[in-house]
């Protein structure tokens, strides 16, 4: 059985791994395939410590993002209740309903924070009153605030 060859990629490449990866391969595949192909390089020491200093400033920079998602949380959770205004009909009843995108439109008008509609949890929303909704503003924090449902 033929050695392994440690090679690091230069892009994704399905099944095998991400960019910056150190991965394990045939010699024919990288000979053959990946380093003619410019998909990765050999991993040398010098190679290995580039690699390592990119991941440590990924890292850094995704604790950054918490950190400012954290600070984005308190100051949903502080304000708490967002209005929006429907037209009601019998019952109490909206016509339609309340979108995430009308959700982020309120955010943004109380607060000059912009939040991607798409992290948006909402109940479905037919008679005006108070409901909570789920905002996801990184893989690892999410702010639940109030809504309040009222007519125009």
């Amino acid at each position: 059985m033929a050695k392994r060859v440690q090679v690091v990629l230069r892009q994704d490449i399905s099944k095998l791994g991400q960019n910056g990866d150190l991965v394990e391969v045939a010699p024919g595949y990288a000979r053959n395939y990946l380093l003619p192909r410019s998909l990765a390089v050999r991993a040398t020491p010098g190679i290995l410590k580039q690699v390592e200093r990119r991941r440590e400033e990924e890292r850094q920079r995704q604790i950054a993002l918490k950190q400012e998602a954290i600070a984005q949380k308190t100051a949903l959770e502080t304000i708490g209740r967002f209005t929006i205004a429907k037209q009601v009909g019998e019952n109490e009843a909206i016509f339609g309903t309340v979108t995430d995108r009308e959700l982020a439109e309120a955010i943004q008008a109380m607060t000059n924070q912009e939040v991607d509609r798409r992290g948006i949890t909402l109940p479905d929303i037919n008679h005006i009153g108070f409901y909570k909704a789920q905002i996801k503003l990184h893989p690892e924090v999410t702010a639940e605030v109030e809504v309040h449902v009222v007519s125009n």
